[in-house]
């Protein structure tokens, strides 16, 4: 018993001895439990201090979602308030497929179990089912609408499935461009609840269709739309398609006139579909509004002359440069342009070459309307005095082995002096004023005019080819020399010489204020004040007789078959004028010709000038007769007649007595 005692002490003892030899692995362990322990709390504590702001952000980006709307663009004006160009509705119904969820998964389930039941092995996957589902629910909406329209449109089920992947928190739409009657019957007869709701967007609205096409230009669609100071520039957005120019003032002023984006900011649940109400929110504003320098009515009168031959006409306001009329024929109808230009009508515009604005991008020869430049020089330099003759003119005269004529041999002007040269447009009397002046001083009289450069009209695309030619050029750009040929066609505006008819109205609005350039602007300012810029630097003996000359264009010269007429009388007002024929060799439809140009310059009235007006129109036919003062004259004289009769029913309505 004692033993058995003793043993169990001794074992006691020996566990006591054996559990203190092991305590410093136990000290151990616990510490590194609690460095664990400790590790994740301070993970926990980074984590919740320092990593949720990243946290938040990711899961914001992760579920929110931004919708971008175009703001309409800004109208445009004529100078007297009229609308030329602004904003109609474009009316379409549109289906919020964030509403039809259930409806949709309620459909896939029931052709699910339908394809099963039906033992075909050929099973669609899953994924075509979900598409079947959606299409059947969506064309089951559009009957609906077409029950109300009397209508049979179907369901276009790759575009569904595009918007399905990459706009689904836009609405989809199902009929657009509809009519004011089937809008009202929509509103009319669909649930206030449903899914389909009316859409009301904007598009251009052209209220005088073609007119002034060339200048007013079109819209296209912009994808990219962008918006200014609205938040979630990181998250995933959706852009309703906006507008911007393509051409004319649209594309000039394309920044002032494009509106201010508007943005909402939505949640969306798993499946992307948004959840109401928004986040935020800000509503698209409208443009700024042009007003232009057009007088629509002088633009409609222009236009009507013009009919369906091809050419330019320019009008400006000889004191402010601010263009009246801007005309080019062949033209478009600016309504086939919105909302987009369908395959057919801009096939058509190619056809037609209805894209180029002749005014401000044909440049072609001037012909005799570039003898006031020649006038000009020959009087600025000395070499012609107004009432000495030159010349003997007989209707021909030799050039080296070469008859030049005059009006074609029917003219036998005698010795003629300038005003008579001018008004009877005698060739043979600028042939030998052409040698007097020499080639390179009635270029450098050219380039004073600026017309060898742009005029920088607010336009896109005005061309460069305007050319004035010398003999430095020929030289440095066919490596030939200048013979007198040369200078016979270039003092009558022919040969190399290059004008457009912006260009040649810029001209004849200088010469009327006695200066030698006109800066012209489509922008208009009531308070514009009168240009000035180098006087051209004749004697009132000088310019007496450039003037006399021009008048007689009109009542005893070249324009005076034309106008006589009395439909192109104007009462009381005198018109300086010139006209012009220029032939251009061209290659048409295979067949190696000429192309007549008939040009028509004036400013009106003559003594006190306030229009300026140049014309160019080009014969279809190659070798046709076309004069200026038969085909040109009477464009420019319909647009005279138009200002001076809106201005005397101005001044008549002014000196009306207030009641």
């Amino acid at each position: 018993m004692a033993t058995t005692e003793n043993n169990l002490a001794d074992r006691s003892g020996s566990l006591v001895e054996s559990h203190r030899s092991r305590q410093p692995r136990v000290f151990l362990f616990y510490f590194l439990i609690a460095a664990l322990l400790l590790l994740l709390a301070g993970g926990l504590v980074y984590q919740q201090l320092f990593k949720s702001t990243s946290y938040h952000e990711v899961e914001r980006v992760q579920n929110q979602r931004r919708i971008l709307v175009p703001g309409p663009r800004g109208n445009i004006y004529d100078r007297n308030g009229e609308l030329l160009v602004g904003n109609r509705p474009r009316l379409a119904i549109v289906l919020y497929l964030g509403e039809l969820r259930r409806e949709i998964s309620r459909e896939y389930v029931k052709i699910r179990i339908a394809y099963r039941e039906s033992g075909d092995m050929g099973l669609p996957t899953d994924h075509q089912m979900r598409q079947i589902a959606r299409t059947v629910v969506v064309q089951r909406y559009l009957d609906q609408v077409n029950t109300i329209l009397g209508r049979d449109e179907k369901v276009d089920r790759e575009d569904l499935e595009r918007h399905f992947a990459r706009q689904l928190l836009l609405p989809y739409t199902l009929m657009e461009d509809l009519e004011q009657n089937e809008y009202a019957r929509l509103i009319e007869r669909l649930p206030v609840r449903s899914p389909l709701q009316l859409y009301t967007s904007s598009m251009r609205y052209y209220p005088y269709g073609s007119a002034a096409a060339h200048t007013l230009g079109y819209v296209g669609t912009n994808s990219d739309i962008a918006v200014e100071d609205f938040p979630g520039e990181d998250l995933k957005t959706f852009k309703m398609k906006g507008t911007t120019g393509r051409d004319g003032l649209e594309k000039q002023f394309d920044e002032q006139l494009q509106g201010e984006a508007g943005g909402t900011i939505f949640r969306v649940d798993p499946a992307g579909y948004k959840i109401n109400p928004p986040l935020s929110k800000r509503l698209p504003v409208q443009g700024h509004n042009l007003t232009t320098s057009l007088d629509i009515d002088l633009q409609l009168a222009a236009e009507d002359i013009l009919g369906d031959q091809v050419g330019g006409a320019v009008a400006l306001d000889i004191k402010t440069g601010e263009v009246l009329v801007l005309a080019s024929k062949p033209d478009y109808n600016l309504s086939d342009t919105a909302p987009r230009i369908s395959d057919k009508t801009w096939q058509s515009m190619m056809d037609r070459n209805a894209l180029l604005n002749r005014a401000i991008g044909d440049a072609e020869p001037p012909g005799s309307t570039f003898k006031i430049l020649t006038t000009i020089a020959g009087l600025c330099s000395g070499r012609i005095v107004p009432d000495q003759p030159i010349v003997d003119c007989q209707g021909t005269t030799k050039l080296g082995s070469k008859t030049l004529y005059c009006d074609n041999g029917r003219g036998r002007h005698g010795e003629v002096t300038l005003s008579n040269a001018i008004a009877s447009s005698c060739d043979i009397y600028y042939y030998e004023a052409g040698r007097l002046i020499t080639p390179d001083r009635i270029a450098e009289e050219g380039r004073r005019f600026h017309l060898d450069r742009r005029t920088g009209i607010e336009l896109p695309l005005e061309t460069s080819r305007m050319l004035i030619p010398d003999t430095a050029w020929k030289e440095r750009t066919r490596n030939e020399k200048w013979y007198p040929g040369d200078t016979a066609n270039m003092a009558i505006g022919q040969g190399d010489v290059l004008a457009t008819p912006l260009g040649m109205a810029c001209f004849v609005a200088s010469v009327a204020r006695n200066e030698v350039f006109t800066q012209p602007t489509l922008l208009h300012n009531p308070n514009a004040p009168v240009q000035h810029t180098e006087p051209i630097g004749l004697t009132t003996e000088q310019r007496t007789a450039l003037i006399e000359g021009m008048a007689g264009t009109v009542t005893r010269g070249t324009a005076r078959g034309t106008l006589s007429l009395p439909i192109y009388q104007i009462p009381g007002v005198r018109i300086a004028a010139k006209t012009g024929t220029a032939q251009k060799t061209v290659v048409k439809e295979g067949k190696l010709g000429k192309i007549n140009y008939a040009w028509f310059i004036c400013f009106a009235p003559a003594d006190k000038p306030e229009i300026a007006v140049a014309v160019m129109i080009e014969g279809e036919t190659l070798g046709e007769s076309f004069e200026g003062g038969r085909h040109a004259a009477p464009v420019a004289v319909t647009i005279l007649k138009k200002y001076f009769e809106k201005k005397n029913k101005s001044v008549a309505q002014m000196a009306v007595p207030a009641r």
